[in-house]
């Protein structure tokens, strides 16, 4: 009984979660055709937002991916993610407010994600609660 239990929690993609992972979802998607059509149309007017903004769309992926897969790795791979995510939030955001001549132009984590009424902000903070909530059982030795 205390198994099935274990492996109940283990779960990321039932209840709320299914909703965190149409967001991600969604990121995923609008973040790489953003991304996509910056980089084929006007790449050399900001190369490094714009490649930011691809990198961004890779770790929307990946989140959006491991999120939806059940098990230890994929969990692993989910907190990773997510943890890039809040950190590149953080570092773009704040250098495109304080460096703005690097940044003339927004990517999805600009300005901490104002482009996107600061949900970019907000997503990774709830994914890691979200996850630690619904974090695996230890490993039992035996």
């Amino acid at each position: 009984m205390a198994e099935g239990a274990a492996l109940k929690t283990d779960t990321r993609n039932t209840g709320p979660g299914r909703l965190l992972i149409a967001v991600y979802a969604v990121f995923a998607i609008s973040a790489t055709a953003r991304a996509g059509y910056q980089i084929l149309t006007k790449f050399s007017e900001a190369p490094l937002a714009y490649s930011l903004s691809a990198f961004a769309a890779v770790v929307y992926i990946v989140a959006t991916v491991s999120l939806a897969k059940a098990g230890r790795t994929w969990f692993k791979v989910s907190v990773s993610a997510v943890l890039v995510e809040l950190v590149g939030v953080l570092v773009i955001g704040a250098l495109s407010v304080f460096d703005s001549v690097n940044f003339p132009h927004e990517t999805v984590w600009s300005l901490f994600g104002r482009g996107y009424a600061f949900i970019p902000l907000l997503l990774p903070i709830l994914g890691l609660v979200w996850l630690y909530r619904r974090r695996p059982a230890p490993k039992v030795a035996g």
